[in-house]
């Protein structure tokens, strides 16, 4: 996955994006859910004040979610910035 961010004045957001790699819209949409879920557990480790945009790839259908989520967990508190 790759994980884009920066600095606002507003409450962290985050919008969600997957690669025309993974082929069918029913496959793209559940890579979708799956980052939207690792997110919704890992939120708390990004920076209260940013903007991210969270694009995936295909190895995040073929991922087990614990892995997913430590990933994510790692790309979030890799952004410096005040924590919650």
């Amino acid at each position: 996955m790759i994980v884009l961010w920066r600095a606002t004045a507003e409450p962290r957001r985050a919008g969600f994006a997957v690669s025309r790699q993974i082929r069918g819209a029913v496959q793209r949409n559940r890579a979708r859910r799956r980052l939207r879920e690792a997110y919704r557990a890992t939120r708390g480790t990004a920076p209260a004040h940013t903007a991210l945009v969270i694009i995936g790839r295909p190895g995040a259908l073929l991922e087990p979610f614990a892995a997913l989520a430590s990933e994510l967990r790692g790309a979030l508190a890799a952004i410096p910035g005040s924590r919650p």
